[in-house]
């Protein structure tokens, strides 16, 4: 799995001019899942998000986490993290697992993150075209790879 997080000061997705989520201070989350992806690159990338330090203390050094601070979260799914751009100008997305398996596995990473952070989850919609709105706090963004646990 790849996520990227960005640190926001506030975030929206936006379907057929509906505002389905919004945030003030949290994370916005990007998540590509691929056919590989299982449960424990789901644990992994969990517990690393929920106590990612990225927020800054009373001295304003990076020391508290989203937990921490009390924030919120948006996760959105994103299959073109997995794009492959090394041949020609147009990405394949041949790694990126399809919808029967990305989607249980997108909802299982949405049901774990609510189970650690201690609070609801906001989405987008798997699939849908979304319009999806930031304001990136810093700016922090971060990528993570489940499969580079360096």
């Amino acid at each position: 799995m790849k996520v990227v997080i960005q640190r926001v000061s506030e975030a929206s997705v936006t379907i057929d001019s509906q505002i389905v989520a919004q945030i003030y201070q949290g994370l916005l989350i990007l998540v590509g899942i691929e056919s590989e992806d299982n449960l424990e690159d789901i644990n992994w990338l969990v517990s690393k998000i929920v106590y990612l330090r990225i927020y800054g203390d009373e001295n304003k050094v990076m020391n508290l986490s989203v937990k921490d601070i009390d924030g919120e979260i948006i996760v959105v799914s994103q299959f073109t993290l997995h794009a492959l751009t090394k041949k020609g100008n147009r990405p394949s997305y041949i790694k990126a697992a399809k919808p029967e398996i990305a989607i249980p596995l997108y909802e299982k990473f949405i049901q774990l993150l609510e189970l650690e952070l201690g609070k609801s989850v906001q989405t987008g919609q798997f699939g849908a075209d979304m319009k999806v709105a930031l304001v990136n706090d810093g700016p922090v963004t971060i990528i993570i790879d489940s499969k580079n646990k360096e």
